[in-house]
């Protein structure tokens, strides 16, 4: 709440400034000040950009350890979209590294949140009072974003592309995959597809720190469905139509959603 005596002093520094308008002036000083911190030497920020580091390393290896002991159900899960389809280990330890693999991926979305954690940790002394304000609605868009994509991909993208290789030469071979190359395509296309969620949270740190606004955003849109199709295709690990056009679309839509995220925070 602003003091009487606040209001007082700006509007003697200014006689012709209406009560509200120094209101205004003086919350808008207040948002874009640091809080008081204390001062770091370039010395103690790189010490501290150590620290987090080193902890967010600690969470990673314990997620991936973690996830070592339960890997032989998330391989299962993971199989899931293949339908019956019967898997090879073309070399001797190939499911072994294989579970390393998915282990490694499995433990570092576990991690993610820690690891966020301290990234934020690391840049909140540096932030306005009107900056932090935003950390807590991107931190909690861009998790739900990336779970929504890994969601996403695995009930929608990876069928439709198994689906097409299956039907396009069932009548011709038979459908026996090494174990390896499949996962590597699933978890591909699964964190890519998280992290082309994140366009909307992208779009609106532009639109909130004034580079691009929503009428920008919303005026290229011939080079936004250019760009959609050509993201689509480099995401896309498999080369059929059908998944690259899902992905495109989806990219179209969380585009134009945060074009309405920007809209609503007056961009």
């Amino acid at each position: 709440m602003t003091l009487p005596s606040e209001v007082d002093t700006a509007s003697q520094l200014n006689p012709d400034l209406e009560p509200e308008s120094a209101n205004r002036n003086l919350e808008d000083e207040y948002l874009d000040e640091l809080p008081a911190e204390t001062e770091m030497s370039l010395f103690d920020h790189l010490e501290e950009l150590r620290r987090r580091i080193f902890y967010a390393l600690i969470a990673v290896v314990v997620g991936v350890i973690g996830s070592f002991l339960f890997v032989k159900p998330i391989v299962q899960l993971l199989e899931v979209p293949a339908q019956g389809v019967k898997f090879l280990q073309l070399a001797p330890g190939e499911y072994f590294f294989v579970s390393i693999k998915v282990a490694g991926y499995s433990g570092l979305l576990v991690a993610s949140p820690f690891i966020l954690y301290q990234i934020i940790l690391f840049v909140l002394p540096g932030l306005t009072r009107r900056e932090r304000r935003l950390v807590g609605p991107v931190v909690l868009g861009s998790g739900v974003l990336f779970v929504a994509g890994l969601a996403f991909a695995y009930v929608a993208l990876i069928p439709a592309a198994l689906n097409f290789f299956i039907s396009y030469g069932a009548d011709v071979v038979e459908q026996l995959w090494s174990i390896d190359r499949y996962f590597e395509f699933v978890l591909l296309l699964m964190f890519s597809t998280g992290l082309a969620f994140q366009i909307p949270i992208v779009q609106l740190l532009l639109g909130f720190l004034g580079i691009v606004s929503s009428g920008q955003m919303l005026s290229g849109w011939r080079f936004v469905i250019l760009g959609a199709a050509i993201l689509g295709a480099i995401l896309t690990p498999s080369t059929d139509p059908l998944t690259q056009s899902l992905l495109a679309g989806a990219v179209l839509g969380l585009y134009y959603s945060g074009i309405g995220l920007v809209k609503l925070v007056g961009r």
